[in-house]
């Protein structure tokens, strides 16, 4: 994780230690030890919104997050494998900033998109009114996928045109688990990938706090306030 975090958390150590160490000091520490996190540029584009299919109306844009299960964003990205790109579904709780969904697999097919959601959506008492707010992919916005949900009362949303930034949690989400736990590495195969994001979403959903979260894990304010 980045190094203003990590100094936050060993603050209180090192003050009960009788140790003064200021952020700037220890950012350099670590920039001397070369522990800095290197941010990658994204270079493969995973979402195809020049399709037919209908949009829905951005209905997260001036709605105030109160709670878990209130809105879910969804987004994809790519990992790399020695036979080519793998896709990474992803279905994040936007009040928590937990996963709650995912599935790893070698196509964009929509159906990796369903098995998110309905990953998101298992041990949920009561489905009705929750958002799904996702980007213009083909994934989200076709006809499989609405029908699949048909009955459990959740409402789309779509990210107005061009306006990538709609969806900003979600894609910061994918550069965090690429940047801090390795997700950009070159996988031997499917498996092998699948087993790396099973482990880098539990360790992110469990063990890393965020600074949006006053510290806490997702984990933690998805069941404190669920």
């Amino acid at each position: 994780m980045g190094c203003k975090k990590i100094h936050l958390l060993l603050k209180p150590k090192l003050m009960e230690e009788g140790i003064k160490f200021g952020r700037d000091n220890f950012i350099d520490l670590m920039g001397d030890n070369k522990m800095h996190v290197e941010r990658k540029k994204k270079f493969s584009k995973t979402t195809y919104s020049k399709h037919s299919y209908a949009i829905s109306p951005n209905r997260i844009k001036e709605l105030e997050i109160v709670s878990p299960n209130q809105v879910f964003v969804a987004d994809i990205t790519y990992l790399r494998t020695t036979n080519g790109f793998a896709y990474l579904f992803l279905v994040t709780d936007l009040y928590s900033r937990k996963i709650v969904g995912y599935d790893v697999r070698s196509d964009l097919n929509h159906e990796g998109a369903i098995l998110a959601l309905e990953m998101a959506l298992d041990g949920v008492a009561n489905t009705n009114g929750i958002i799904h707010h996702t980007d213009r992919g083909a994934q989200y916005c076709c006809r499989d996928f609405l029908k699949a949900f048909k009955d459990t009362g959740l409402v789309f949303s779509n990210t107005d045109d061009s306006h990538v930034y709609q969806n900003a949690v979600a894609e910061r989400l994918n550069g965090i688990i690429k940047d801090e736990y390795n997700l950009d590495a070159t996988f031997n195969n499917l498996k092998h990938a699948k087993r790396a994001v099973k482990e880098v979403i539990s360790i992110y959903n469990v063990l890393r706090p965020h600074m949006s979260l006053k510290l806490k894990t997702p984990a933690e304010v998805y069941k404190m306030a669920a």
